[in-house]
């Protein structure tokens, strides 16, 4: 059982959970910062959770969907404050809309995770500090302390899976809801690399061109907020040519870009797509975050392969970085 002590200071409103694990300190910090990993246990077995937004640096915001047994749904946030690599974290934790809006009218818990080494592997120290006695007797009448016992029992599993998420493991899409996805791969390289590679034309032409016998001839990058950007292919026979547009709505460097995605010469709304840059070991997690206008285009893009030629450009991304 990982969790060893729960102790709670009225004077000081907090909530304090020790926890141990069999595992190294870069295995155990990854697993909060992998949001694949993260909603395997963040709420307990009954109540599990999808993070559809999960940006580890400091200004960043997380947000995440617990469904319960009977379908009902309850939102959730994480708004980071502060993060000392392996060493510890520090973010806002409140209770959110079900579309990712943080619900201010209810005070969030201010939560620190602290990681230290241990004889036998890791261990945890998450403080939640309330923002009243009445806050934090509320969340202990709810039942948090048996659902923080429940929630962690199972990241043992989580840390004994070493391959599912390994650097090694190729493109990946997982259905998010009836209109998202996300695509995540660890490309070995420093975020800085992988931000660099998708914001200077140059990089971009040597490896963002899908199954070999590509070119890209067009490629015009949107740098500031409210840009547009263009994208084209071609094949090397000057046949076949097709290509992307769009705006740059978001922009933190070197973490997180939103954009919206159109096809060129097609009618209809656009595609949302939401990149986070995340460092964990072996590299640098990328994870792509698509929302389409309508599940029928959601499964249509999908059934094109597209996965298979994400993951040649990842490779090709790669081998350039090293």
């Amino acid at each position: 059982m990982p969790v060893i002590e729960i102790t709670q200071d009225p004077a000081a409103l907090t909530l304090t959970v020790v926890a141990e694990f069999a595992a190294p300190l870069r295995r155990v910090w990854d697993a909060y910062l992998d949001p694949r990993e993260l909603e395997r246990f963040w709420g307990p077995p009954t109540y599990p959770a999808t993070f559809l937004r999960h940006d580890a640096y400091p200004g960043g915001l997380s947000w995440y969907v617990m469904t319960g047994p009977e379908g009902d749904q309850h939102g959730g946030y994480w708004e980071w404050l502060r993060i000392d690599e392996l060493r510890a974290f520090e973010v806002l934790d409140g209770f959110a809309d079900l579309d990712g809006t943080p619900n201010r009218e209810i005070p969030p818990m201010r939560m620190e995770i602290r990681f230290e080494e241990v004889d036998d592997g890791t261990r945890t120290v998450t403080t939640s500090q309330f923002a009243s006695l009445e806050a934090l007797e509320q969340q202990v009448a709810m039942g948090v302390i048996e659902g923080l016992r429940a929630a962690m029992s199972q990241i043992d599993e989580v840390l004994a899976d070493l391959r599912t998420f390994a650097a090694d493991q190729l493109t990946e899409a997982q259905l998010l809801s009836d209109t998202e996805i996300r695509v995540s791969r660890v490309i070995r390289g420093t975020v800085e690399q992988v931000w660099r590679a998708h914001h200077e034309p140059e990089l971009m032409r040597q490896w963002l061109l899908g199954p070999e016998g590509w070119t890209m001839p067009v490629c015009d990058i949107a740098t500031e907020v409210g840009q547009q950007y263009r994208y084209e292919w071609e094949q090397a026979d000057g046949t076949g040519r097709f290509g992307f547009t769009g705006e740059l709505l978001e922009s933190a460097a070197p973490h997180r870009a939103v954009t919206t995605e159109t096809m060129i010469g097609m009618d209809g709304p656009p595609t949302l797509n939401a990149m986070t840059l995340t460092p964990v070991d072996g590299g640098t997690l990328l994870v792509l975050r698509i929302t389409y206008p309508s599940q029928e285009l959601r499964d249509m893009v999908l059934g094109t392969g597209m996965t298979d030629g994400m993951e040649t450009s990842y490779a090709r991304l790669e081998s350039l970085l090293t």
